[in-house]
């Protein structure tokens, strides 16, 4: 009896939790097909008993009325899917190579590297009046050259493995954003004084975006690529294939569900992100975030089409969610490679 009562207990909990998750998202999807007195005069919350649903505010959304809802949903579309498939591409091959291979990273070349690369920066810059584009190239080939060849060398000191550079890969997501996306366009407004346009551009964004996906596609594809059989790479190895083939024609195919896994997580963490958008888009590249936050008027927030663009935002995102539940629930995420 006692069993039960505690049983009961977790089932209200679990539902008070699941009333909280999701009236929110009730809520929105309730609020964008409300007419603009039934927002204004006061909470309501059932349709056909406590107002009368209407399609105005998609119309006024697509219409044209509010702004362009179009462009923002397409730079979205675009950018988020380009930028998660490269980032996800670049963070297998990684994984990958932290899986299979070992590195001895000695921290006296890092230092170098850092040396050398802010020391050469300010002195090409200042004191041989370097444009920023050519002096910040500059200097990345010539420190990353050195550190490569010090590294080489049997120098004192710790000296970093695979795990190390992984916590670095993640160590990326740990720094406020604010830092990067501000330092990014600092460099992009450098770029473009140089003729290269980056600052509300398709590549520009692609950059950024690229970079600030890698370190979780590195992370979550680094566990799955450790389940893929070593005999099997093996096995291919003797029948003289090389690396790359291997990689391509066998570790990806065996992969695949960790690739699609990881893809949409990914992709739900690009598709939502707020910040460099904002400091790097201006109108033609503006994403879903940026416009739902400028979703207001001269008479204030009109909540309606706040929740129009909430919606169309909201929809693909559930949607990721939904498939990669089933995917979990169906095994497809654990113990598929045998």
């Amino acid at each position: 009896m006692e069993t039960a009562g505690w049983k009961r207990m977790g089932l209200g909990l679990s539902l008070v939790w699941l009333f909280f998750c999701v009236f929110p998202l009730y809520f929105v999807a309730v609020t964008a097909f409300k007419p603009p007195l039934a927002v204004s005069q006061g909470p309501t919350y059932i349709p056909f008993f406590d107002f009368e649903p209407t399609l105005q505010a998609f119309r006024d959304a697509f219409s044209g009325l509010r702004g362009d809802f179009y462009g923002p949903i397409m730079s979205s579309i675009f950018v988020s899917t380009a930028a998660t498939a490269t980032s996800v591409f670049l963070g297998t091959m990684a994984a990958y190579a932290l899986v299979r291979f070992e590195f001895r990273i000695r921290l006296l070349s890092g230092l170098t590297f850092a040396v050398i690369a802010i020391g050469g920066f300010v002195f090409l810059q200042q004191v041989l009046g370097w444009g920023v584009p050519n002096a910040l190239g500059a200097v990345l080939i010539v420190a990353l050259t050195t550190a490569v060849l010090i590294n080489r060398l049997p120098l004192p000191g710790p000296v970093l493995g695979n795990n190390d550079v992984t916590f670095w890969f993640v160590s990326q997501r740990m720094f406020p954003p604010i830092v990067s996306a501000f330092a990014l366009f600092l460099l992009y407004a450098e770029l473009g004084r140089a003729g290269m346009t980056m600052l509300d551009s398709f590549w520009g964004l692609l950059l950024a975006y690229t970079a600030f996906g890698l370190p979780f596609a590195v992370w979550l594809m680094r566990d799955f690529l450790e389940s893929v059989p070593l005999e099997v790479e093996e096995a291919a190895m003797v029948d003289d294939i090389g690396r790359l083939r291997i990689f391509f024609q066998i570790v990806l195919p065996m992969s695949k569900p960790g690739l699609i896994a990881t893809s949409m997580i990914v992709l739900a963490f690009i598709w939502n992100e707020f910040l460099f958008a904002l400091l790097l888009t201006s109108g033609k590249w503006q994403t879903l975030p940026i416009l739902i936050a400028g979703q207001n008027s001269s008479r204030g927030d009109e909540w309606w089409a706040i929740s129009v663009a909430a919606l169309i935002a909201i929809v693909p995102m559930i949607v990721v969610a939904a498939i990669l539940g089933r995917m979990m629930r169906s095994g497809l995420l654990s113990g598929s490679i045998k």
